[in-house]
This record gives C-alpha cells, structure tokens and sequence, in this order.
C-alpha cells in the first residue's frame, strides 16, 4: 500500500467516513446496477431513474473504504475523494430531493439542533415532538412563498397563517416514526405537494407529504402526512384555493419535479462512479492486493 493510500485511509478513519465492518463481511455490491436496470437499458432524456436503495450513502463509503485499502493509484485515490466529498456535502440535499423535496433558504426547519429535554424517559426524542418540528418547517414552508417568492401577494401568504380571512386549517395530520433519534443530533425538515393541485373551481385541500432528516444517520427519522384546508374565517366555512396560491403550487409542482429527476440522476453517477472504482481495483481478474511494504521488506 502506497503512502498516499495508507495516510487517505487513516484520515477516513479518523473522520468516520467508512464502516469498515460493514464491507468487511461480504464482497458483494449491493448497489450494482444489474443488466436489466432502467439506468442500463439507455433510458430516454425525461426518464426518472429509480429511487436508490435506502443504505446507499454508509454503502458507498463502505465501498470506497474496501477499494482504497485493496490498493489505489493517486488518480483512483482522488475520484474517491471526490466521491466521499460530495456524499459528505451533498447528502441532504441528494435524500430530500431524490423524492421531490425542496431544500434551501427558508423551505423548512434546517440544520436545527435537537434539544435534550426533548428526549423522553425512554432516551430518545419524545414523539410529540416531530409534530412539533413538521409544525415549524410548515409555516417556515408557507412564509417562504410570502418572503422570497410571491411578493406581490406578500400580504396575502402571510394571512394563511392567520385566522384574518382566507387561512389554513390541519384536517388531518400522521406520523411514520422510522427510528428513535437521540441527542445530540440535528435535524432538517421539509414539506412537499403530494400532487399537483387542479379542478374548476380550485380545490378546497391540498395534501403535504413531510420529511424529518436525522444529521447524524443522514438518512429519514420519520415521515409524515398532512391534509390542509383553505378556510374562510369571515364566513365561517371552507373556500377554494386563492388564484395566486394556485399558480404558486403549480409552479412549486414542476420545481419539484425537476428536483426528483436532478437527485436521483446524481446520485446514481455516484454509485457508477464507486462501481468505476472497483472494477478498476479488487474487481478486476487480475487483481491483487496491495499488502504494503511490510510484505515486502519480508521477502
């Protein structure tokens, strides 16, 4: 193993980039795109490429860890380090927008620090208290339109959030819990439009499908669903949709769409580019492994 190999791999060990157990217990690759998958079969320019499966990031880094120390060139070297650089700045944004999530700016809750009295008896975050979080990241998500978006009907968007005229009302709202977060830890949150909203006249409910992002897992705490209706607080009744919110929606629909088919897309160059990789080193017939000087000196 060349010096440059074996310092790159101590530094990913110090950072905990790879689980070294992970890989150690199998050479199989997870992630391999088989001959049948649509990402093989040349697929069209509107084409949504496959969600990736649910462990990609830690199994990319597993990978990425197995290649380096079987033995890497400088070259290999640096399109690893490329790769573990954009899973370790790319990662939320690759998770959320992989199904249509908007992040940035003020779209939801992002990067918030779990608090420790939010953990309950039971050690973990209180369930009450991802309502909670899907609460913050809602108005933030709404209030994102009046402030950055939509400022000709500022004042408008900001009375959804009030019970002045037309507002919003929670008909519904359900919880998925997929793990228990601990502190410490951070949190992202953020909302998207289950489906585009139409009819004549305008709907009178849209539905929200939100996510809450673990930092530390860097993968989806839980999911939860939300049934919104406009309301008219002056006559006492549910309304239609306002014509500004709808085009919004319809616009906020498409950039959703655009996102999906752009994370996914990179993310699936990420896997070909790790299974690049090993097929370049421990995958390849005449591969052997790099045993370092000390194997040497020794014979």
């Amino acid at each position: 193993m060349s010096a440059r190999t074996l310092l790159f791999t101590k530094s990913l060990r110090s950072r905990s980039y790879l689980s070294f157990p992970a890989y150690a217990k199998s050479l199989q690759r997870p992630l391999s795109v088989s001959p049948s998958s649509p990402l093989n079969a040349s697929p069209t320019k509107n084409e949504l490429p496959p969600l990736p499966p649910k462990q990609w990031i830690p199994d990319l880094r597993a990978r990425l860890g197995k290649c380096i120390i079987f033995g890497c060139s400088n070259a290999q070297i640096s399109r690893a380090a490329s790769v573990l650089r954009a899973l370790a700045v790319e990662w939320k944004d690759l998770v959320a927008g992989s199904e249509g999530f908007l992040t940035g700016g003020r779209r939801g809750l992002d990067g918030r620090q779990i608090a420790w009295g939010e953990m309950d008896s039971f050690q973990h975050v209180n369930n009450v208290n991802y309502y909670r979080y899907a609460e913050s990241a809602r108005v933030n998500w709404i209030t994102n339109f009046a402030v950055h978006v939509d400022s000709a009907h500022r004042q408008q968007w900001a009375e959804l959030m009030t019970p002045k005229s037309t507002g919003l009302i929670m008909k519904s709202l359900k919880a998925d819990f997929k793990f228990p977060m601990v502190y410490p830890d951070k949190i992202s949150v953020y909302h998207k439009l289950r489906c585009k909203p139409e009819g004549d006249p305008a709907p009178s409910n849209f539905m929200l499908d939100c996510i809450v992002l673990s930092h530390q897992h860097r993968r989806v705490a839980a999911r939860l669903e939300e049934d919104i209706v406009v309301y008219d607080y002056k006559v006492a009744r549910k309304a239609s949709m306002p014509g500004f919110m709808l085009q919004l929606f319809h616009k906020t629909w498409e950039m959703q769409q655009a996102e999906e088919m752009r994370a996914r897309t990179r993310i699936w160059e990420l896997i070909k580019a790790v299974e690049g990789l090993e097929k370049e080193t421990w995958d390849r017939e005449d591969a052997v492994e790099d045993m370092g000087s000390a194997v040497k000196n020794s014979a």
